[in-house]
C-alpha cells in the first residue's frame, strides 16, 4: 500500500514538473505583438487628441469618445488573445499599476490638452496626443510582460 501511494505522489509530482516547463516554454515563445500595443498607444492618443475638438468652459460638454475609446480597447484586447493564443488568468501587480498609469496619465494629459485648447494654444495638443502614445504603448508593453511572467510562474 506504501508503494502505491509513493509511486502516485511521483506520478504526480512528475506531471507537476511537465506542467510548469510547458508553462516557462510557452511563456517563452510567445511573442509581444508590439503592433496590437501600439493600438492601445493610439486609443490614448485619440482619446487626449479629442480635447481639440472640446470647448472648454461654462458650455463644455464632454464627448461620448471616452466609450468609443473602451470598446477600441476590448477590440484590441480580443485580436492580442487572438493572436498569441493565451488568455490571461491573472496579470500580475505590476500589470495593474501599469494599466492604472495608463488611465492616469491618459487622464492627465487630456485636462492638460483642454488647458491648452481653452489658452487658444491648440496645436499644441498634438504634443500631449504624442505623450499618450507614448506612454500608453510603453505602459501596455510593461503589462504585457508582466502577464507573460505572471504565466512563468503560475
Amino acid at each position: 500500500m506504501e508503494n502505491d501511494f509513493d509511486k502516485r505522489a511521483e506520478e504526480a509530482a512528475a506531471g507537476l514538473r511537465m506542467l510548469n516547463a510547458d508553462r516557462s516554454t510557452l511563456a517563452g515563445a510567445v511573442r509581444v505583438p508590439r503592433v496590437l500595443l501600439a493600438g492601445y498607444g493610439g486609443v490614448a492618443a485619440w482619446y487626449v487628441a479629442a480635447a481639440a475638438a472640446a470647448s472648454p468652459g461654462a458650455d463644455y460638454e464632454p464627448s461620448g469618445s471616452a466609450w468609443l475609446a473602451l470598446v477600441a480597447v476590448l477590440i484590441i484586447t480580443y485580436l492580442i488573445q487572438r493572436e498569441t493564443g493565451v488568455k490571461f488568468r491573472r496579470m500580475g501587480r505590476r500589470a495593474m499599476v501599469a494599466v492604472a498609469g495608463i488611465l492616469a496619465g491618459s487622464l492627465v494629459l487630456f485636462s492638460i490638452s483642454l488647458a491648452l485648447v481653452s489658452l487658444g494654444i491648440v496645436w499644441a495638443v498634438g504634443l500631449t496626443s504624442l505623450a499618450a502614445f507614448v506612454l500608453a504603448t510603453w505602459l501596455s508593453g510593461v503589462a504585457y510582460r508582466s502577464g507573460l511572467d505572471e504565466l512563468r510562474r503560475a
